[in-house]
């Protein structure tokens, strides 16, 4: 009897590092609130650039970023700026660097407002249930949503940078909120 084929998004294409996240990772239900802060570091990474050029790098990531260890983030100093600069395991701009240094210090403080978790504010948008869509043309999956645009905004508001809708839309994709397989 022959082996089912997975039915797969285009994007991945023959990408086998693209594939096995496609299949394994990608629109997989995250909760874990230092998953999230990972991908939400590496989706707004990809701002102007293809997904394909993060993952590649998502390794290094990790490791430029202490393990994604989001209290010795917040503290990044000068020095530190300056070693994630010089670091060719990641994507070396200073506004995408700032970022994630930015974006850990906000997260802290959502973290410390007593309003729950990172995950409880993500999660709230969609009912802490996954919104299944059906799309029969992938063009037709849109790069934004209404859900998206609020969550952006909270997000801004909140302290966060590259938060856009569209990264924003990127992001609920990944991290299951949005299935659009």
């Amino acid at each position: 009897m022959a082996k089912k084929e997975l039915t797969r998004c285009p994007w991945p294409a023959d990408d086998p590092r693209m594939v096995e996240y496609h299949d394994t990772i990608w629109g997989t239900p995250e909760h874990d609130d230092r998953k999230l802060y990972a991908k939400l570091v590496l989706d707004g990474a990809q701002a102007g650039l293809s997904w394909k050029t993060i993952l590649h790098r998502s390794e290094g990531y990790r490791k430029a970023f202490d393990n994604w260890n989001v209290e010795k983030i917040a503290r990044y100093g000068r020095k530190d700026v300056e070693r994630l600069l010089s670091d060719e395991g990641i994507i070396r701009n200073r506004a995408k660097v700032a970022s994630a240094i930015n974006n850990a210090q906000a997260w802290l403080k959502v973290m410390e407002s007593g309003k729950g978790s990172f995950n409880d504010l993500l999660w709230k948008y969609v009912d802490h249930r996954t919104i299944v869509n059906h799309w029969k043309d992938p063009r037709k999956v849109p790069a934004s949503t209404p859900i998206s645009d609020a969550l952006s905004k909270e997000l801004k508001k909140a302290g966060f940078s590259f938060v856009g809708t569209t990264i924003v839309y990127a992001y609920m994709q990944a991290i299951g909120m949005v299935d659009d397989h």
